[in-house]
């Protein structure tokens, strides 16, 4: 017979060492549908999917289910994250890092960005601008359980106008129509589930329309740049679904045109295919002059899981002097826009995601994510519950598998992360997740990895 969860039953235990079943059982579960918490919850998993949700007053523990205490814990949908490059790993010099490690990025770079992600409680991500083998690489080797990793959504490499010196192998050129169907299909054919357009604004509008509609004539969603206005005006007119970065480098605001077309297409809601959905990445802007003038967080070893020695003290060399990188020398001055553009995102109606940019320089994989939850919550005044589905979601609404995984409801993957504490009045406590459950396998238990499921 079931018996009900007390306390006395309660026991710790890590792995999967006692079979396929499991309950996790007493913390305040927050399911990712901007419900109300609920406290002392039971979560019931069979193998992969979770069964069933509730109180524990409510909801009997089966016998021989393996139970997982999380009192005194928030309770999570596994994090997203939607704009990783799994090919950088915080280095600040490209011109260096490309050509030096273009051929360990499959056996080296790529799996350690992966297991990085996992244990920092993203359970899927979405790797933007790679180079094709490599991106189907690891793909298919996070899918089949070779290597551990988040679910992947992969891009391959950027589709612009012209591909920037040197990055040939992750930046493919569009010469005109015909070459932009063409590019699509290959990365369609070749398992790639997302379409990446830069500098959108640089082809003509009969290519950039056509890698918009080829894209879609095949389920693809496309994802473009947001640095410049034209890039936004010309991306709304031919479709683009989500775009990306904050951008307009130091103007103060995005400019009246702009802003009337995204509340033309925000209007238009389930006529267009649903809402507008956009990826701001502001915790690098913003975080930037602090990590600067305070770099131990640069310290944490996170970062160094799954990484070659000589890679590590190559990336660390390269940031000893973070004040000294060219590569953020215009953030100080876009840094004071970022308020008012996010402000204005919000108010014309677009659906936010949580994506950071994770790889670039000093942002690494094992801190990206939970640093931009903060700054949207604490900086940019977006209430947690908005910022958690944010992460959770509305991710999983954009590509289209909100019934497979995303919340945690009957019916979902166990994609469930764990932290001590009170998640929604301490957004930052995300920085030591405690707890990592993806497909009711556990890769992370009592903030240490389970080092026989990684």
């Amino acid at each position: 017979m079931p018996v009900r969860v007390c306390m006395c039953l309660l026991m710790l235990v890590t792995g999967v060492a006692m079979g396929q079943q499991k309950a996790l059982v007493g913390g305040t579960l927050v399911d990712g549908l901007g419900a109300a918490p609920i406290y002392d919850s039971v979560i019931l998993i069979n193998g992969d999917t979770i069964t069933a949700t509730g109180t524990q007053e409510e909801l009997a523990v089966p016998e021989g289910y393996q139970v997982i205490s999380t009192e005194g814990m928030t309770v999570l949908p596994g994090l997203w994250e939607m704009h990783a490059h799994l090919m950088l790993n915080g280095h600040s010099d490209y011109g260096h890092w490309h050509p030096t490690y273009r051929n360990r990025l499959e056996d080296e770079i790529m799996p350690a960005s992966a297991v990085q992600l996992l244990l920092a409680g993203i359970t899927t991500a979405r790797d933007l601008g790679a180079p094709l083998d490599e991106s189907i690489s690891i793909k298919q080797r996070v899918a089949s359980g070779e290597i551990p990793g988040p679910r992947l959504f992969v891009s391959g490499p950027f589709l612009q106008h012209r591909p920037y010196p040197g990055t040939d192998n992750y930046r493919w050129g569009i010469h005109g129509e015909e070459d932009a169907r063409a590019k699509v299909r290959r990365l369609h054919e070749a398992g790639m589930d997302v379409i990446k357009m830069v500098d959108q604004d640089e082809m003509t509008r009969k290519e950039a329309a056509a890698v918009v509609d080829e894209a879609h004539k095949l389920g693809m969603k496309v994802v473009g740049h947001s640095h410049r206005p034209e890039e936004i005006r010309l991306g709304l007119e031919i479709g683009v679904d989500n775009f990306e970065h904050t951008g307009l480098a130091a103007a103060p605001e995005y400019p009246e045109s702009v802003m009337t077309a995204l509340k033309e297409r925000t209007a238009t809601g389930r006529v267009r295919g649903g809402p507008l959905y956009w990826t701001p990445t502001v915790e690098g802007l913003w975080n930037y002059d602090y990590t600067r003038d305070n770099p131990e967080a640069l310290d944490n070893d996170c970062w160094h899981r799954g990484l070659e020695q000589d890679t590590i003290a190559d990336i660390q060399e390269s940031i000893t002097h973070p004040g000294r990188l060219l590569y953020f020398q215009l953030t100080p001055k876009r840094k004071p826009t970022l308020k008012r553009k996010i402000q204005q995102l919000r108010e014309a109606g677009v659906v936010m995601m949580i994506g950071t940019d994770s790889g670039i320089p000093m942002k690494f994989h094992c801190q990206s994510t939970w640093n931009e939850m903060e700054v949207w919550v604490n900086v940019m005044d977006i209430p947690v519950m908005e910022t958690i589905q944010a992460a959770t979601y509305w991710p999983s609404k954009f590509m289209g598998v909100e019934e497979q995984w995303g919340t945690v409801v009957p019916g979902r993957l166990a994609d469930i992360i764990a932290v001590k504490g009170d998640v929604l009045r301490h957004i930052a406590l995300l920085q030591n997740v405690d707890f990592v459950m993806k497909g009711g396998v556990v890769y992370k238990q009592d903030g240490r990895p389970v080092e026989e499921n990684l």
